[in-house]
């Protein structure tokens, strides 16, 4: 029987009392509030349906996920540090009808749309009127596209298990108070294993999960569970979160030690190889990450200042310490890498732009601003991309081309076959991923240039500062033995193609 000391210690809160309260508009139910939000997600990021290169990242998993079904393996065939949760998930949506980038850029949709509803839900717990919920909701969808969000990065998908999760863990405090100890452990395994999957689309997941899991547990205790009941419980809910993981070791450990030692080296240590940037750029994208961030800091400052705190309050800035935790984990601090920072942030807006009413309006006018501006007024490169595919795919004559620098993309456009397992554009290329992809850099770039491709594709200038010595190889061998036969507005400089000499130019 739950004791009276649990019930005062938490306090039913004002937004989940079952008192009397105010009729709100029809379109501020769940289901409306959905299908609003699955509208605005189509109308922000229907410009880019079919773009083959929105984001230099989905490109790659898309092309895994191609040759996956084509029978490659990652990590042997095609090279990569992602989890294989993530070109698995990559896999399926390119089974899907089509040419394969409208299929996962929809998918990429309804998961954006249903984070945006549950980060509609994560504003109410925690105090937010269904106004304002719906509007950290609708912010949510257009941040997105402000970093790199706007198609199928990783963090688009697995976001919507991170808010799942969330949510339950928002729950405890007042699961608690009712002693609902059978409810709490069921959550605990349900939040564990939807962070199992997030860790399987990108590993810094394990943060957040590791504080859901401690959240379950304390609020365990309070409800009643004994300690030998929470310590198999919580043992339970470990297995429940590594099993995607552990899966996928097991089948990789099944085909022996060296594909297992391969697996090993490009999941968790190759990492750590990895050269850092300059401390000025940065400075760069710290700046610019939360500079566009600001409007939800301020709300979490103004969140921090309410008294008293409320349990769920709590809850939701410890879920934000391990997003930041895990957002400087890698400390290559790219925009994309602030998006899993944008659940905690929101839920926690949604009750602070209730203290003034145009607080959710002028945020929403801010978000359309950035977007205008950062989004729309940008033009895309996707026809130079698709001309890039086009003459390489004519001029291979079924030979490999090699995409030295530029978009991976081409490989999947082209159907073309791949030069080299490293055929992540930037692992060869340039300066921080030196030594970092368990080869010889140089001893790689010469075997694939001795072999003569039919055409090298590759930028002016980078996206990132060259690897000097791989990209002398490159500029001496397209010197000596090819002739440029296009070139494209690629970002904010050029693709180029470079045909090999011998070979007349098919259009």
């Amino acid at each position: 029987m739950r004791s009276p000391s649990v019930a005062r210690s938490f306090p039913a809160s004002p937004a989940l009392s079952s008192g009397p309260t105010a009729p709100h508009p029809w379109w501020l139910r769940p289901v409306p509030a959905f299908a609003i939000l699955l509208a605005a997600a189509l109308i922000l990021r229907c410009r880019d349906f079919g773009n083959p290169v929105i984001h230099v990242d989905e490109q790659y998993y898309l092309l895994v996920a191609d040759r996956m079904l084509h029978g490659a393996w990652p990590y042997l065939d095609v090279w990569d540090r992602k989890p294989v949760g993530l070109f698995a998930l990559y896999a399926l949506m390119r089974l899907l009808p089509g040419e394969g980038l409208v299929a996962y850029q929809l998918v990429a949709t309804l998961f954006a749309a249903a984070t945006a509803w549950l980060v509609m839900r994560g504003g109410l717990r925690l105090g937010g009127s269904p106004r304002a919920g719906l509007a950290v909701g609708l912010a949510y969808l257009i941040w997105l596209s402000l970093f790199s969000g706007g198609g199928g990065q990783s963090p688009v998908f697995y976001n919507l298990f991170m808010a799942a999760a969330a949510l339950l863990m928002l729950r405890l405090p007042e699961r608690a108070a009712r002693g609902e100890r059978r409810a709490i452990l069921w959550s605990g395994a349900a939040a564990c294993f939807l962070a199992g999957l997030a860790i399987q689309t990108k590993y810094t997941p394990v943060v957040e999960g590791a504080v859901f899991g401690l959240a379950h547990c304390r609020y365990a205790r309070r409800a009643g569970v004994s300690w030998p009941a929470l310590v198999a419980a919580a043992l339970g809910w470990i297995v429940l979160a590594l099993l995607p993981t552990l899966a996928v070791i097991a089948v990789y450990a099944s085909r022996g030690p060296a594909v297992f030692e391969a697996f090993w080296f490009a999941n968790f240590a190759s990492v750590a190889l990895r050269h850092g940037y300059p401390a000025s750029r940065i400075a760069g994208r710290l700046a610019g990450s939360w500079s566009q961030l600001s409007p939800f800091v301020l709300c979490a400052v103004v969140a921090l200042r309410a008294r008293p705190w409320r349990a769920e309050m709590v809850l939701a800035f410890a879920w934000l310490a391990a997003a930041l935790i895990a957002y400087a984990m890698i400390g290559a601090f790219f925009d994309h890498y602030a998006l899993p920072l944008m659940l905690p942030l929101m839920m926690i807006a949604a009750p602070a732009l209730d203290r003034r009413r145009w607080a959710a309006a002028l945020l929403l006018a801010i978000g359309a601003v950035l977007f205008v501006v950062r989004v729309l007024l940008v033009p895309t490169d996707a026809a130079g991309a698709r001309e890039v595919a086009h003459v390489v795919a004519v001029n291979s004559g079924g030979e490999c081309p090699y995409v030295f620098a530029g978009d991976s993309i081409t490989y999947f456009l082209s159907g073309t076959c791949l030069p080299t397992a490293r055929a992540f554009p930037s692992t060869l290329a340039y300066a921080n991923e030196a030594g970092a992809s368990g080869v010889d850099d140089v001893a790689e770039v010469r075997r694939i240039l001795g072999r003569r491709p039919p055409v090298i594709v590759t930028l002016d200038p980078p996206f990132a500062d060259w690897n000097p010595a791989t990209h002398a190889l490159v500029e001496a061998a397209i010197a000596r033995d090819y002739r440029l036969v296009l070139r494209t507005r690629r970002d904010e400089g050029h693709s180029l193609v470079y045909l090999r000499r011998d070979r007349p130019l098919v259009h």
